[in-house]
Parts: structure tokens; sequence; C-alpha cells
């Protein structure tokens, strides 16, 4: 089983995705004339702006689903694999792609907003609707449905939960053991799972908008607490700090584990943390109240700033200043390349940075792992299940079934229970199958749609031209050009036909 999905998992992260990934990047920056540096201010300002309505949640709620899925295991676990397996030059790379990145997520998340519909009182939108709206590929739209429930209903979920269920083993310790299918398990990791199982039900159960409250208030604090902790490593460390950029820039072109190493691996466990590119972020984008889709499109690519250039370097600074990783070789006997801590320590895990927290603050340092893993790890699994429901509900449309939302949420609740107790070591192989499928049909099916029309880039002007000239902000597609954003087009109709309405009282008046 682990050699089919090491084989499987390979051919869907070739060399051709790397490239794939970066190069859309780079096109959209180039298009957007870099949007990404001319409207950080913008973007900062846009994410207090606006407020929850009975059919959508606002952009900071919308920006904390997104980053609830964005920032999880992959900002602890993943940036050390990154180092572990592709040198300190890796985390430049991991840089490129948040930078290169965050105009693919512009581009996804505004796509999102543009084709998003009203159902069942809740906004819906996705790669999905807008691979059906704006290319008027449906098999395309349903091959992008499929993936992600399967991806984000049965491939992900299990290596958020395995990283909780590791989290409750270095806080609490293993307890005593049970005999299962799955080996031998500690009871402290199945009191855990039934106390985790209750609240993932209480929480799916109530929607997107009880993810959205929930997720508001634990991502700012997990993220905030966590680099609070790397900062307090950075500056009492600070004259390491120049010779650790050095570092990272010089091995990213002479890496110690390879050139290909140190790229595949820092755009592998970019795209994995950042999401940009996935078709993730857009389905939270879409549930948002804004005026304009372009908007939402610069929130979210603010998002992957956060958890890239924010959480992952605050992950991979603490891991390079007090040396506390090892560099694997690509060989068959597999050599260290570099060797700073013991062999047997794990390098696809949170080992590296639990133990460079250790060396500075002790056994708090392993128990704030555990803390921070928990709830990162659950937070990205409400957002799966999001995703999930989201593509469902669009499947739905075609294939009236009536108990697939139900299903959705106990095939999560299936999945986060074979994760935890399940300590399979090619279960992160499996999460990156994941990532790699809606990536592939993700990034070609938006690039196809700019060689159409490019809406994405029209929103983006004509909002900067509304900015320029300081008038109230609206957004028309029908004056735009813009084909089949019907929720938008029956938002403006109903915006002319009240302006009508007022001028027609003031002139009786």
């Amino acid at each position: 089983m682990e050699a089919l999905v090491t084989t499987l998992n390979n051919i869907i992260w070739s060399p051709a995705l790397v490239v794939l990934c970066l190069g859309a990047g780079l096109f959209y920056s180039i298009l957007t004339r870099f949007a990404q540096l001319r409207h950080f201010r913008e973007m900062w300002r846009l994410l207090f702006n606006g407020s929850e309505s009975p059919e959508g949640i606002s952009s900071f709620q919308a920006l904390a689903v997104s980053l609830s899925g964005r920032v999880g295991v992959g900002n602890i676990a993943g940036v050390a694999a990154a180092i572990g397996f592709g040198g300190p030059g890796a985390v430049f790379w991991m840089w490129t792609v948040a930078f290169l990145g965050a105009s693919t997520a512009y581009v996804e998340s505004t796509l999102s907003q543009l084709y998003k519909v009203e159902e069942d009182g809740q906004y819906r939108g996705g790669p999905a609707y807008y691979f059906e709206r704006c290319l008027g590929q449906r098999w395309l739209a349903m091959l992008f449905a499929a993936s992600a429930i399967i991806s984000c209903g049965l491939f992900l979920p299990g290596v958020q939960a395995n990283a909780v269920g590791n989290a409750v083993t270095q806080v609490f310790g293993e307890g005593s053991m049970v005999v299962t299918d799955f080996g031998e398990v500690g009871t402290n990791k199945l009191v855990a799972l039934a106390v985790i199982l209750m609240v993932l039900a209480f929480i799916i159960f109530g929607g997107i908008k009880r993810i959205a409250h929930f997720t508001q208030v634990i991502v700012p604090f997990m993220a905030l607490g966590y680099m609070i902790m790397a900062l307090i490593i950075v500056f009492v460390n600070f004259d390491q700090i120049p010779g650790i950029f050095t570092l990272i820039i010089t091995d990213a072109f002479t890496a110690q584990a390879g050139m290909g190493a140190a790229v595949g691996w820092g755009v592998r466990r970019g795209i994995y943390s950042n999401e940009a590119g996935q078709g993730t972020g857009p389905h939270a984008a879409a549930a948002a109240e804004v005026e304009h889709p372009a908007q939402q499109g610069l929130v979210q690519a603010f998002s992957v700033y956060v958890d890239t250039l924010f959480v992952c370097t605050a992950t991979a600074f603490m891991i390079l200043i007090t040396k506390q990783y090892n560099i694997q070789g690509t060989l068959p006997d597999g050599q260290f390349i570099l060797q700073n801590v013991a062999p047997e320590t794990v390098i696809s895990s949170a080992a590296f940075t639990q133990l460079a927290l250790n060396s500075v603050f002790g056994a708090f340092g392993q128990a704030f792992v555990g803390v921070s893993l928990f709830f990162f790890a659950f937070t990205t699994i409400l957002a799966y299940y999001y995703i999930a429901e989201t593509n469902t509900a669009y499947l739905n449309r075609y294939f009236n079934l009536r108990i697939s939302q139900t299903l959705v949420k106990m095939l999560i609740m299936l999945m986060v229970a074979y994760g935890m107790v399940n300590n399979a070591g090619y279960i992160w192989t499996i999460g990156d199958i994941g990532v790699g499928l809606m990536a592939w049909i993700n990034i070609l099916g938006i690039l196809a749609i700019f060689f159409i029309s490019g809406p994405a880039i029209t929103c983006l002007r004509d909002y900067e031209e509304q900015r320029r000239l300081g008038t109230p902000i609206h957004f028309d597609p029908v004056r735009l050009g813009i084909r089949n954003a019907t929720f938008w087009e029956k938002r403006r109709s109903l915006e002319v036909e009240l302006a009508e309405e007022q001028a027609s009282e003031a002139t009786h008046h």
C-alpha cells in the first residue's frame, strides 16, 4: 500500500506541477502588476471593513475560515520536513511560492466571489462554480468538485487528525495501551478523540456561521501566540539573523540536498501550507459579504502572507537558529548530509520544531508545540469540512442526494478517528496526493479562464479605478462585459431600482 501511495504521489508531484505552480504565480503577478505589493495597505484596510449578513460572513471571518485551512500542521511539521529533505534553501522557495502565490490567491478568490450563488440562505462558490459559469465546462467543474470531496473529505483530514493525536500524546503521555486493528493506542488519545469528535460535530452541524464565529477567535489567537514564541527565540539570538538569511538564500541556489530537492520540497510544502493555487481558499472567499469581488480577492492574497511569510518563517527561524535539524540525503542508504540531532528523529513530523522550542524553553516548549498542533490541526479540519460540504452542494444540483451533507459530516468524523489512531508513516504522502489533485485541476482551469476573458483582472482594474476616483464602490458585471455573474447582476439591478425609488421620492417631496 505504501509503495502504491508513494508512486502515485511522485506522478502527481512531478516537476511539471512545481513549474506550473510557480509559473502561474509569476504569470498573474505580471498581469496584476504585482498587486500583492501595490495593494498591501488596501489589503490591511479591507480586513476590518464590512460586516456579516444573514446570507454571508464578514471579510475578516472569511479570512479566518480561510486561514484555518492554511495555518495548519504544514506550518509546524511541513516546514520541518522541507528543511529536513530540501535543506535551508527550501525556505527561500517557500517564500517565493508565497509571494507569487498571493497573486494566484487573488485571482481564484476574486473569481469565486464573482461567480458565487445564493443557495439555502447562504453564499456558496469555489472553482466548481467558476469553471461552470465562466468556462461553461460543467465536466471540469464536476471533476474539481469530486476531487475536492475526495481530498478534503478523505485524504487530508487524516494528516491533521494524526497531528492532533501526536499533540495529545506529547502533552499528556500515552496512558494505558489498548490493542486495536491499527496497533496499540493510548487511552489518553482515545479519550481526546471522543472529546474532539463531540466538539467537531457541534461546530460542523452549525454550518458556516458557527465555523466562522469559532475560527475568528481561535485563528488570530493561535497564530499570534505561536509567533510570539518564535520572536522570543529570534530576539535572544538576534546576532544570528544575518547569518540565517545568508544561509537560506545561498543554499537556495547551491543546495546541500540538491537544487531539485530544495525547489521541490520548498514549493510542495509552500503550496501545502498556503494553499495558493489549490482551489481551497476560494470557498471561504465566496461566503464573504463585500461590495466588490476584488475586495475579497485582495484579502485572501493577504492570507498567504500571514501563513507563509509570517507563521512558516517563524517555524523555519526557530529550527535554523537553534540548529535542531538534520538534512536527509536522497541516496538509497538514507545517509545524512547534515546531522545535528539524533538520527532516529522523524523528519516528517513536528520533531524539529519541538526540539527547537525545547532547547530554549525546556519542557514548556514541548507542551506548547503540542497545544499549537492541536489548534492548528483542529481548525484546518473545520476548513476541510466546509470545502467538502460546498462541493457536495454543487454536485447536489445535478445529483439530488438529500442525505449527502450528513454523509460528508460523518465521513469527516470517520477520517478524523482513522487519522488519530493510525500510525502509518505514509499519511503525509496521502495528504500530498490530495493537494496535488486539486492543484492540477484548479491551476489549469484558472489559466484557461484568463485566455477567455480575464474577468479577475477586469475586476481589479475596475476596483482600482473606483478607488482612484473616490466614488462609492459598486460592481456592475454587465457594464464590464462579464457574463454569468448572476448574483452580482441581480444585486446591481436592485441597487439601481432602489436609487430610482429614492430619486422619485425626493422629486415628489
